[in-house]
């Protein structure tokens, strides 16, 4: 056993098939032969990469794995063997096509990353594109001549998470100029979502300076004392001193007036 080697053995002792004898003359000879010792590391190296978990490739990079092995079979088949020589190094191609498999598996894995990205950007366009469409429809329906349809265009709000000023000032305009009551009244109630918006606060006291509609000042007057809106006390005190403003009106700012001075 001291001069011939023991690629064979290797196998069967990487797993566990030597009996406690044949173990130990074989650990005994791997100790003192530098080539049965690096074939020895070369198999243990190449059970460590199938023993980590890796993703399986599609089927694409499987077909593509097989054709490049088949043609690798096909040359190595075309070689001339000019010396006779100990068959034992057959764990290298072993671990070249382990290497091969790696490869494939980063590939594969860098082709998802930028794939998802890819969809992701394609995403966000689609829907930076869909919400373009959406606030074009809105804003065009806020201007039409039928009230129904303004209606239609200021409840489109439910469609946007964050409106941008744009939006939020296109309300503003229903709520302040529009001449029908019910457009006005949904206008607020598109905008009492959003009072943490300063133009939202500014168009409330504003429109409260001038609405005529008792149901649409009461809204206003509630909104603006929900949100401690100081600035509220001026308009409130002046609707106070108004000889047209309705008695109930009145009872409310008094009732209310006093918690946000």
């Amino acid at each position: 056993m001291e001069k011939k080697h023991v690629f064979d053995q290797i196998p069967d002792y990487l797993d566990g098939r030597l009996d406690s004898s044949e173990k130990t003359k074989f650990e005994q000879h791997v100790a003192q032969c530098a080539e049965c010792k690096k074939e020895l590391e070369e198999m243990k190296a190449f059970f460590n990469v199938f023993e980590k978990e890796i993703p399986i490739p599609t089927n694409r990079l499987k077909t593509k794995f097989k054709a490049a092995l088949e043609l690798e079979k096909n040359n190595q088949g075309k070689m001339v063997q000019m010396e006779s020589k100990p068959s034992f190094n057959w764990t290298g191609n072993v671990l070249k096509i382990a290497a091969s498999i790696a490869l494939l598996v980063a590939a594969f894995q860098m082709g998802s990353v930028f794939e998802q990205r890819k969809v992701n950007q394609d995403i966000a366009q689609l829907q930076d594109e869909t919400n373009q469409m959406k606030q074009t429809a809105m804003l065009s329906l806020m201007e039409n001549q039928s009230a129904s349809k303004r209606i239609q265009g200021v409840n489109y709000i439910e469609e946007f998470e964050q409106p941008d000023e744009a939006i939020i000032q296109a309300l503003a305009n229903r709520l302040l100029y529009d001449e029908n009551d019910n457009v006005r009244m949904t206008a607020f109630e598109a905008l009492v979502k959003f009072t943490s918006s300063e133009t939202v606060k500014n168009t409330f006291i504003e429109a409260l300076e001038q609405e005529q509609n008792p149901s649409i000042q009461v809204a206003i007057i509630q909104a603006l004392v929900q949100i401690q809106e100081k600035k509220a006390a001026e308009p409130m005190k002046k609707l106070l001193e108004k000889e047209d403003t309705q008695p109930f009106i009145k009872d409310q700012i008094r009732a209310v007036l006093p918690s946000i001075t």
